[in-house]
């Protein structure tokens, strides 16, 4: 587990949150949206790939639908009719906040500097960050868009920290799925697992947490200072 540094008092450098399954209930949707564009296309859809896209950048899971599910046309146009698909889904719908995720970004933002890193396009990313009212409190957003890879990799974290200018291994990620998980912990970060209900993470991926909890309203500044302890 990383310890912070003494000198630092108690608490991590910044947290940074993923976005979909944390702050908002949103990889069913996804998963609603994809679904319904493969039996527009006549195509059946890989059980496989649902859990396999979960992290993914645009890209990365753009590919994967025209390479492995069979979609025609470029991984840009597949990326345009998702994204498009997934704004009308928030619009009509609303979005599914999570229990707790505006507030313990509050109570983050109160104590530390506080970022966003997320799969999700820039366009969702701002979306939610505009309905949430979450501006002013978060430091730095980035959308593995933004990196060269997207989820397990280590770039969205890592380009996270670096904008916020701290040290990764001095911060704590708060993540849901395997391949965020994976991505902070290669990151070199503190990992804070909220499973989900949808795919959780596997045993071995939990395995990597300092902490897995019921619900954002575990995530205190005790918890925060137990890292160090």
């Amino acid at each position: 587990m990383t310890t912070f540094e003494e000198d630092r008092g108690t608490l991590p450098s910044a947290v940074v949150f993923d976005m979909d399954g944390i702050l908002i209930e949103t990889e069913p949707i996804w998963d609603k949206v994809r679904r319904r564009l493969a039996a527009e296309d006549g195509l059946p859809w890989p059980e496989s790939s649902t859990p396999i896209m979960m992290g993914l950048s645009t890209q990365e899971w753009a590919e994967h639908m025209t390479d492995v599910v069979g979609f025609s046309g470029t991984w840009e146009d597949m990326a345009q009719r998702v994204i498009d698909g997934m704004a009308g889904e928030y619009a009509s719908g609303g979005l599914p906040v999570l229990p707790g995720a505006v507030e313990a970004v509050r109570r983050m933002a109160g104590l530390v500097p506080t970022a966003i890193a997320s799969s999700s396009p820039r366009r969702l990313i701002d979306l939610v960050v505009s309905r949430l009212d979450l501006g002013e409190l978060l430091t730095v957003t980035v959308s593995t868009e933004e990196v060269p890879r997207g989820k397990p990799f280590p770039d969205g974290y890592l380009k996270a920290c670096e904008l916020l200018g701290v040290d990764p291994a001095q911060s704590v990620a708060v993540e849901d799925s395997t391949n965020g998980v994976r991505s902070a912990h290669a990151a070199g970060m503190t990992v804070v697992c909220v499973p989900p209900g949808f795919h959780p993470p596997a045993e071995d991926t939990i395995a990597l947490c300092a902490a897995v909890l019921d619900s954002l309203d575990d995530l205190t500044e005790e918890l925060l200072s137990s890292f160090s302890a």
